[in-house]
């Protein structure tokens, strides 16, 4: 089977990088990725443990939810989830992280990479208050590189399009799921429970 060993033979394989692909990378939050941030309300936290075993996270809330602290600084609140906590763990034991922002009908997207550290600080955390909850912990990014990347992925995958929404019966519901994977509950309670978290404990 053919496979790909090394940077050399990737090159060779995939091609030149166009001057405008290399030449976008940046390495502070310029006013165009300012302005992008603030119109986000979904990313994709990518990390990795000092094994190289990688997780991706998705974090969301209302647009702008990630803080600008300065051209090198942004501050990414933990809103409430299932406290698995994956992605503070990895960053525990390798710092490196990658961020994907999207915004809702627009097909580009801003990818974000850096390092990362936790923080529990009040003066930091007060101001992202959301429904009346401060979040209990946040996360520090210090920016090493931003760029903008193009729209293709996202034109074929038809994100927006609302034709291409998939109807909510077409899967099982995650309490379903849930109750089917773990076997520890019946399919009513664990749908009733992921229902009153959805209700009730988002932030």
């Amino acid at each position: 089977m053919d496979e790909i060993r090394d940077e050399a033979t990737l090159r060779d394989h995939m091609g030149p990088v166009s001057r405008l692909a290399e030449g976008k990378v940046q390495p502070r939050l310029d006013r165009h990725a300012r302005a992008f941030i603030a119109l986000s309300p979904f990313l994709v936290v990518a990390t990795a443990d000092q094994e190289g075993r990688a997780d991706a996270s998705p974090r969301g809330d209302a647009p702008g939810f990630v803080q600008v602290l300065d051209d090198a600084t942004l501050l990414i609140p933990d809103r409430r989830g299932n406290n698995r906590a994956d992605s503070f763990g990895n960053l525990l034991a390798a710092p490196g992280i990658g961020l994907i922002f999207l915004v809702p009908g627009l097909t580009e997207t801003l990818r974000v990479n850096g390092t990362a550290r936790l923080t529990t600080d009040p003066a930091l955390l007060t101001p992202l208050v959301a429904q009346g909850k401060v979040p209990t912990t946040g996360l520090v990014v210090a920016v090493r590189e931003v760029f903008f990347h193009c729209g293709k992925a996202v034109m074929r995958a038809r994100l927006w399009d609302p034709a291409a929404q998939v109807p909510r019966d077409s899967f099982p519901s995650l309490g379903r799921v849930l109750s089917e994977q773990t076997g520890a509950i019946g399919v009513a309670e664990a749908e009733r429970l992921m229902e009153e978290s959805y209700r009730t404990r988002l932030y």
